[in-house]
């Protein structure tokens, strides 16, 4: 099986925030259906001014939530060996995409730190869905022209990356960066993004799909 594209999800995976405020989760505290609101914010490319307007809070120091989303934006930074697997993959000649859950004012500043545009990058408040929902998945890869059996989604939520791609047709990877355990008869596992790499050597594995509809090395 040949993977033409990686799709990779972004917070946890890529990068990270140093300074967590998360200003965007204190706003939908204020909303009586916290996971309604969550997809709202999530599935429109809304500021924090805006997302409260759509939400209908009233009463919340907003300009404190702008302060801390700033700090957030700017402690943005990308795990130590993002960039040389991201280099890698793409000397290889493999499609590069962004599959992530995300409220709009996170993209810009994950995009600035990266060594290259990705190929397609499927940001849920500019496609309206969210992960694990099958058509995030069929955009981006109809954005990079591949059929899902040949895209590889490499994220840290077994929920929304592994198991979301694995029954929308794509491979899968767990990311488990803290060690915690993914139970590895389940999920193909990694600990950091370099992990990857020899996992696409013709040479050294071959990708396998068990009867648990899992996608397994052997």
């Amino acid at each position: 099986m040949t993977v033409n594209a990686i799709l990779f999800d972004a917070f946890g995976t890529l990068c990270d925030i140093r300074i967590k405020r998360r200003p965007f989760a204190r706003l939908a505290r204020f909303h009586p259906d916290r996971r309604r609101a969550r997809e709202m914010i999530m599935t429109q490319p809304l500021s924090l001014g805006e997302a409260a307007d759509q939400l209908r809070v009233k009463n919340v120091d907003l300009a404190t939530l702008e302060e801390e989303l700033a700090a957030e934006l700017a402690s943005i930074h990308l795990y130590p060996e993002v960039i040389g697997v991201l280099e890698g993959l793409r000397a290889s000649g493999v499609r590069i995409g962004i599959v992530s859950n995300l409220a709009a004012p996170y993209a810009r500043p994950l995009l600035r730190l990266l060594p290259f545009v990705p190929d397609a990058c499927a940001w849920s408040f500019e496609v309206g869905w969210l992960k694990p929902d099958p058509r995030i998945f069929s955009w981006v890869c109809e954005q990079l022209d591949v059929a899902p059996s040949g895209a590889l989604m490499v994220g840290d939520t077994l929920a929304d990356d592994y198991a979301g791609a694995l029954a929308s047709g794509l491979n899968a990877m767990h990311l488990d960066r803290r060690g915690r355990g993914s139970r590895p008869k389940v999920a193909a596992t990694i600990h950091t993004l370099e992990g990857i790499l020899p996992a696409l050597r013709p040479q050294s594995c071959s990708w396998s799909t068990g009867h648990t509809g899992s996608v397994g090395l052997s």
